[in-house]
């Protein structure tokens, strides 16, 4: 049986090629927001979430597109056409794969693209296991336990560390913000 994959694009009405276009990618169990455990992940849902990004970046003169899958092969495709496709950066959230794959580690340090490691919920404040993330040394930064606003916050810093690339900024890996 083919693995079964959603992909969802938002805020995309007319092409503009002006601003930049970044990939949002959300990994297994995101597309249960809104259902599964509101008491750690909020009643904020997946497409929800994604909406308000795209008003969002459209308000800052950038594009998101947003795609959620619970198969790991399918966010490496995605990771790894993302430059090709013409994407700045990829803020992305790998949900339970943060703390097991070294494919989806490989697939970010291969890209050449900054990336935002974020998370609804502080991985560190919950189980031992969650603690370590298999990502984060190959991306950018890491913003985690804001919530549905945790998406808002890795566009945020995206877009000002794409807003600085050009003057010279560093593209110091390893930047964390995480509430308590």
């Amino acid at each position: 049986m083919a693995a079964r994959t959603k992909a969802t694009a938002r805020g995309r009405s007319a092409p503009d090629t002006t601003g930049p276009k970044l990939l949002v990618l959300s990994g297994p169990n995101l597309d249960r927001l809104g259902r599964r455990e509101p008491e750690i992940y909020g009643s904020t849902t997946l497409a929800q979430i994604h909406e308000r990004l795209a008003a969002e970046a459209k308000s800052r003169g950038a594009r998101v597109e947003c795609r959620q899958s619970n198969h790991e092969g399918a966010l490496i495709d995605w990771i790894g056409s993302a430059e090709d496709e013409g994407f700045s950066a990829i803020l992305f959230n790998p949900g339970a794969f943060t703390h097991t794959s070294y494919a989806l580690y490989d697939a970010v340090k291969g890209c050449r693209l900054p990336t935002i490691e974020l998370h609804l919920s502080n991985p560190d404040a919950r189980e031992s296991f969650r603690r370590r993330s298999r990502i984060a040394p190959a991306c950018l930064g890491r913003i985690a336990g804001f919530g549905a606003n945790s998406y808002s916050l890795a566009l945020d810093a995206a877009l000002r560390h794409l807003a600085g690339a050009g003057s010279g900024a560093s593209n110091r890996k390893g930047a964390r913000v995480t509430s308590p």
